[in-house]
């Protein structure tokens, strides 16, 4: 057929002609399904090029005459399907015959309707069962465009994977394979043809769903890992270690054994007492099958439609002559960004810690940001990503990314009645009912703290015009006091606080030491803040209303919490760590609030004593305040709770809990353990900014500074970034004599369009200079004016 009259616009304006189609069992389906196989034979003649444009209600992959379109992995990707459903194009040329042809399209349940949602969670959120719409643009040489559309013509039926869930894994029947599902039958071959059914083909689209390319780069396979090591558990249970906590999936190779026989995939992220440790994962089973057709040239073997949070996997089942551990790879999946940050300094413990930060992001970023990768979760919390993002802009090219996030948490936002959702995509969650509308600090202001993230990150003023409904909305629904304060939060939402707490109980996670009111008009003051300058870059007129909500905001939140001598009403390392970072003080008080939270971290034997919303804070309030030294014992710290603990019982991402594994090895019996939680890695800005000393001082990297704070046993460090500019990055080392004297050398790269600072010891004092484009090398000597090792307090204080 040639091109119609699309019955699908969009914002891009592609022509869609095809049909919604989904399988004739699809609308009596009660419970998870296999994978549903489409398929249409074609012919075309003369072409020049062709594209597949192509989506599903479901995740899909497609195949023309046997060869897979594309490398996106999970397609079309996971967005607020009641609003917004993202399409991929792909140029198949290449793929095309000049003569018959064949396309097979897999269809999974997905995030769509299959399982999501802690506490067992829910089935068919968006939808009752998958569908798919695809189309064929054929280019022929007198600009004719031939389109084989997914209609009525295409059929159907169960292909051999028999299930295929996010949660509880993937199950491959090699028996029921279709050896010719995707392409035309070679003649004298057996043809299947009496098992496909035609297709149903449903309404169109509601028009409140969107079909959109969305923006940045799709999930892929990005690497593989070998395995380190084979282990026998007490069981006798085959282990093999992948050495790196990761997200992705087992591939199998070189498979041999009897029709039937079956090969079992369990997967988790650590042992304990040598054996898979799977009560993490709660109501996930994350188990993997595969049965055998017994092809003795040998088979293969991974999955499509699932991902597993694991370092382990145990084999069941494997009778292959073959040696398994040269037999199994694992294969990571993310969303593809590229990776523009790097640090490195003296001490390897800390490497290890930015190690994990990065792995701990990458599994993290798959189609949405989630929470963790494993468990019966996994979902697009906006605290994480609230507190997170200023580092993740760092580390990795997320704009695009997060912008496409973004758009669903607007379109959520406006289904709950402009009340931010806890989560994004908003999956329907089990109580308590404040998951799903409650206004909570933090987690709601994602609305604001992610869209300046990103701009200050690229400079990109398109990013806050384009979130500006968003955040003015949720400015306007964040409920205020009645009377007393009446421009602070409304004292009878329940907050989260500053959530883990390392002394909050295990089953209570919100009961820390930080009044959570306290925290939360904290982040509304800073919520008002970035919304004055917001408005003031965007010349909209609610300008000089937020700098009047802001003002009266700061004199209650001193009335309420500070004393006039900088002591806060919460004695916590959080309240003293946030009031500092924010401004809330004057500056007497903030001098006066940063030696008492010197007492503090002194008195905890320089432990963390904060939680989500506290950590990304701590050691830059010691920083602000002048106590640097202060900082790097924390950092430094081995002792749980702290950021080398998980390190030093080799981690290699970063925990939920400070003490998701216990001293003894064994794993913290609460229910929120996961090994691969993103939110405590906050502290690599930290590691970039004052460590190796690369510090952005104008949006879009247009002005930046080097100035290492040097301290404790660092001899040298270095960072690099990959700014809009061009690639930034300094390097410095420190070499010391007697009498304190110490030579100090940095080399600076520096890309065309930046301004930067210098700021390095010189003597007794500072040397500044500021150079453009170049690459420049600064040696001086200064006069070390730091005690180190710095003390905890005696006990008896």
């Amino acid at each position: 057929m040639t091109a119609t009259k699309s019955i699908y616009p969009n914002e891009e304006k592609q022509d869609w002609c095809c049909d919604r189609i989904t399988a004739p069992w699809g609308p009596s389906t009660s419970g998870p399904d296999a994978e549903w196989i489409f398929r249409k034979e074609f012919e075309v003649k003369n072409f020049i090029c062709a594209n597949l444009v192509i989506t599903a209600q479901g995740v899909y992959e497609a195949e023309i005459n046997t060869q897979v379109v594309g490398d996106h992995f999970m397609a079309p990707g996971w967005t607020s399907y009641d609003r917004r459903l993202q399409y991929q194009k792909y140029d198949v040329t290449t793929q095309l015959l000049d003569g018959r042809n064949c396309i097979g399209i897999r269809v999974a349940e997905g995030w769509f309707c299959g399982r999501i949602g802690f506490e067992g969670g829910h089935r068919n959120i968006w939808g009752p069962h998958p569908a798919l719409m695809a189309q064929l643009e054929i280019h022929h040489a007198d600009n004719n465009i031939e389109i084989i559309p997914t209609d009525h013509t295409w059929v159907v039926q169960r292909g051999p994977i028999r299930l295929a869930e996010i949660y509880d894994g993937e199950k491959y029947d090699a028996t029921q394979e279709l050896p010719y599902w995707s392409t035309i039958v070679p003649e004298g071959a057996t043809d299947n043809s009496h098992s496909w059914e035609p297709v149903c083909c449903m309404s169109p689209l509601p028009t409140t769903i969107k079909l959109t390319s969305g923006f940045g780069e799709p999930v892929r396979r990005i690497e593989i890992i070998k395995p380190v090591q084979k282990l026998l558990s007490p069981t006798g249970k085959s282990i093999i270690d992948f050495g790196q906590n990761l997200v992705g999936y087992v591939r199998l190779r070189h498979i041999k054994g009897s029709r039937g026989s079956k090969i079992v995939l369990s997967h988790a992220e650590v042992l304990e007492n040598g054996e898979i440790c799977t009560s993490p994962l709660r109501q996930c089973d994350a188990v993997d099958e595969y049965i055998l057709k017994g092809d003795q040239v040998g088979e293969k073997y991974e999955p499509r439609f699932t991902f597993h949070g694991f370092r382990y996997a145990q084999v069941d089942g494997w009778t292959s002559g073959s040696n398994l551990i040269e037999s199994v790879e694992a294969v990571v999946c993310h969303t593809d960004m590229k990776e523009i940050g790097s640090f490195s300094c003296s001490d390897k413990l800390l490497n290890q810690l930015y190690h994990n930060i990065r792995w701990g992001m990458k599994g993290n970023f798959l189609s949405v940001p989630t929470d963790c990768p494993q468990r019966d979760e996994r979902l697009g919390w906006s605290g994480d990503l609230a507190l997170f993002v200023p580092t993740a802009v760092l580390l990795f090219d997320c704009y695009e990314f997060l912008r496409n996030w973004l758009v669903d948490v607007w379109y959520d936002q406006q289904g709950l009645d402009g009340v931010p959702a806890m989560v994004t995509p908003n999956a329907t969650l089990p109580d308590p009912v404040w998951c799903r509308r409650t206004p909570c600090a933090i987690w709601h202001d994602v609305t604001i703290l992610a869209p300046w993230a990103l701009y200050e990150e690229t400079g990109k003023v398109e990013i806050l015009e384009q979130q500006y409904e968003s955040m003015k909305t949720w400015m306007q629904k964040l409920p205020r006091n009645r009377e007393g304060c009446t421009h602070l939060w409304d004292v009878g939402i329940f907050q989260l606080g500053d959530w883990l707490d390392p002394d909050a109980p295990s089953d209570a996670p919100w009961k820390g030491k930080t009044d959570a009111q306290l925290v939360a008009n904290a982040f509304l003051i800073h919520s008002l803040e970035l919304m004055t300058q917001i408005t003031r870059l965007l010349q909209k007129e609610e300008k000089i209303g937020y700098e009047k909500e802001l003002a009266a905001a700061r004199k209650e939140f001193q009335e309420e919490y500070v004393t006039c001598n900088g002591r806060l009403v919460s004695d916590s390392q959080a309240a003293y760590a946030i009031a500092i970072c924010f401004g809330l003080l004057t500056p007497t008080q903030q001098e006066r609030a940063g030696k008492r939270l010197v007492y503090l971290v002194r008195k905890n034997n320089f432990c963390i004593g904060t939680g989500f919303a506290g950590t990304p804070f701590l050691c830059e309030a010691l920083a602000l305040s002048g106590h640097i030294q202060i900082a790097y014992a924390m950092l430094l710290t081995k002792e749980c709770p702290s950021w080398l603990y998980p390190v030093s019982m080799g981690a290699t991402t970063v925990w939920e809990r400070w003490d998701s594994m216990l001293p003894d090895g064994s794993i913290n019996p609460g229910k929120m353990t996961s090994f691969n939680h993103y939110a405590f890695g906050s502290i690599a800005k930290f590691l970039h900014e004052r460590l190796a000393g690369l510090q952005r001082i104008q949006p879009g990297w247009k002005k930046c500074r080097i100035a290492p704070c040097l301290g404790a046993d660092f001899s040298e460090a270095s960072a690099s970034h990959e700014s809009p500019m061009g690639l930034l990055s300094c390097s410095w080392n420190v070499t010391h004599f007697h009498d304190k004297q110490s030579h100090f050398q940095v080399k600076v790269t520096v890309p065309p369009g930046i301004h930067c600072e210098i700021v390095i010891p010189e003597g007794a004092g500072e040397l500044k200079k500021t150079v453009c484009q170049g690459k420049w090398t600064f040696d001086t000597f200064f006069i070390r004016n730091y005690e180190w090792p710095v003390k905890p307090l005696p006990a008896k204080s």
